[in-house]
């Protein structure tokens, strides 16, 4: 493991926090301490904490399991810090120790200090990776959802939270009534104005548990949208070793992610913030075109390239681009389905944001695998292929591409590669009812799951029977049978 002695001799390549720990005070508290929060919020934290040392981070788990609780005394084991390895396509790498994560708690074990850090004004962000389909919105209603039997118990015991709507929720209410200032709620997630859907959640639970208490939370909190971007892989025990061995640590908790990042966030905090300008991140008055391409081209083009990929037997993101088909099928949906209905930010080229797009999808010491980027599909086709479905069905466009990525999606969740090889897809917002369809021997039965909810509207018989044709072919004759002609 390392420790803060570790720090006191570390290997030559490995670069040190450029500031004193115990000088780091906590003004962050971010639910959902996971991978891409450690190489993206976390990482441009740590490069404002030598002139700003009073945004340190308290990260807090949520869940209770014995997966939970490893990583949360790993983390207090290592004093909260970790590895990170930056590697650029070229196979460049740059190592530092993170240290900005200045407390772990998981809130099942200690409630108590959660809601009191929540409570404190020293914390003035509360920000979260909690996923995209982690914020409890039903997909019928567009409204937050109360049905649930978790949010039903915070409601009834609303000081003794279980989820963090409970938690985010308490906390200002106890700093309402000791006539403290509210805090900014930060969504890190990959959604689309992921400010204003944190919004919607948060003020959904707190008008049903007390209207006066939503009241002042929306007149003193702010919901920044922000839009988030770095590949960040899954650490496996080979790739932890790997990492540890060209790093010369004995890191517990190494983590790898691509030399690039962006973040670009709207610049509306409830009681100050951090000067992330000067760490890179770009703020603006509207994040809506920055998301629209990050959304709509790198993570659209990554669930097009993997879920075919899957079928094929590619087990790594690089390995699909490789495949001269698989990565043509890519450029054709970029080219002609995407770029020509999408409106461009200043200063930013559709064209060379693609031509980057490929780049990192190539780079090797990523490692990334296809399961983890087709996991939670239901989610993610409804943020990243929504648009430009809508568009393609209403504008009459070609859609043989969107139908190929649709079937390719409903063959991977049967859990079969055209191999025969077995595997296990990630699919955490359907229950027995959806597996059920998902595994059905029919073609249609599982264009009823709600992934395609959000063009249900539009759908057509005509764009039915082509998804249905596209699965036998890929069912009978494989993938590259399937694949639309350029």
């Amino acid at each position: 493991m390392i420790t803060r002695e570790t720090l006191k001799s570390l290997p030559k390549n490995v670069q040190a926090p450029p500031y004193d720990l115990d000088a780091i005070r906590p003004g962050i508290l971010h639910f959902g301490v996971g991978n891409f929060f450690r190489a993206h919020q976390a990482f441009y934290i740590e490069k404002i904490l030598k002139n700003d040392p009073e945004w340190g981070i308290i990260g807090v788990g949520l869940t209770g399991g014995d997966r939970s609780k490893k990583k949360a005394e790993e983390f207090k084991a290592q004093d909260c810090l970790y590895s990170l390895t930056e590697t650029a396509p070229s196979g460049k790498s740059d190592v530092s120790v993170i240290g900005c994560l200045r407390d772990y708690l998981l809130a099942p074990a200690d409630p108590a200090a959660v809601l009191a850090h929540l409570a404190d004004p020293a914390i003035r962000i509360v920000s979260m990776t909690i996923t995209e389909g982690g914020y409890n919105i039903d997909e019928n209603t567009g409204q937050f959802n109360l049905n649930t039997a978790a949010v039903k118990k915070d409601l009834e015991n609303p000081e003794s939270p279980s989820t963090i709507f409970g938690y985010v929720v308490e906390g200002l209410r106890r700093r309402r009534d000791a006539g403290h200032k509210a805090f900014t709620i930060m969504s890190c997630d990959n959604l689309r104005h992921n400010g204003t859907v944190a919004r919607k959640a948060f003020l959904g639970y707190a008008k049903a548990r007390d209207p006066e208490l939503a009241k002042w939370i929306e007149e003193n909190a702010t919901f920044p949208n922000g839009m988030v971007d770095r590949i960040t892989p899954t650490v496996t025990a080979d790739i932890a070793k790997k990492l540890n061995e060209r790093s010369g640590l004995s890191d517990d908790l190494p983590l790898v992610a691509e030399d690039f990042t962006q973040w670009v966030l709207e610049d509306d905090f409830a009681d100050g913030r951090p000067a992330l300008e000067k760490a890179g991140v770009q703020f603006v008055d509207d994040v809506t075109d920055y998301e629209h391409v990050k959304i709509r081209m790198l993570n659209a083009g990554h669930i097009m390239l993997c879920f075919p990929a899957i079928l094929e037997g590619c087990e790594f993101v690089d390995q699909a681009i490789a495949d001269k088909d698989l990565r043509g099928n890519l450029e054709n949906f970029l080219n002609k389905d995407v770029i020509p209905t999408l409106q461009a930010p200043p200063g930013i080229s559709l064209e060379g944001y693609r031509d980057s797009v490929i780049s990192r999808f190539s780079n090797p010491a990523m490692a990334d695998q296809t399961l983890r980027i087709a996991s939670d599909g239901c989610s993610k086709i409804q943020v990243f292929w929504t648009e430009t479905m809508r568009r393609a069905i209403e504008n009459k466009r070609d859609m043989t591409r969107l139908v190929f990525g649709i079937a390719s999606y409903l063959e991977m969740l049967r859990g079969k590669d055209q191999n025969g090889k077995a595997y296990e897809p990630i699919e955490p917002v359907y229950g027995d009812a959806e597996r059920k369809l998902a595994k059905a021997d029919d073609f249609e039965s599982a264009l009823k799951l709600p992934a395609f909810d959000s063009w249900r509207d539009l759908q057509t018989p005509e764009l039915t029977n082509a998804i249905i044709a596209a699965r036998k072919l890929i069912r009978e004759k494989g993938v590259k049978a399937a694949l639309p002609a350029s």
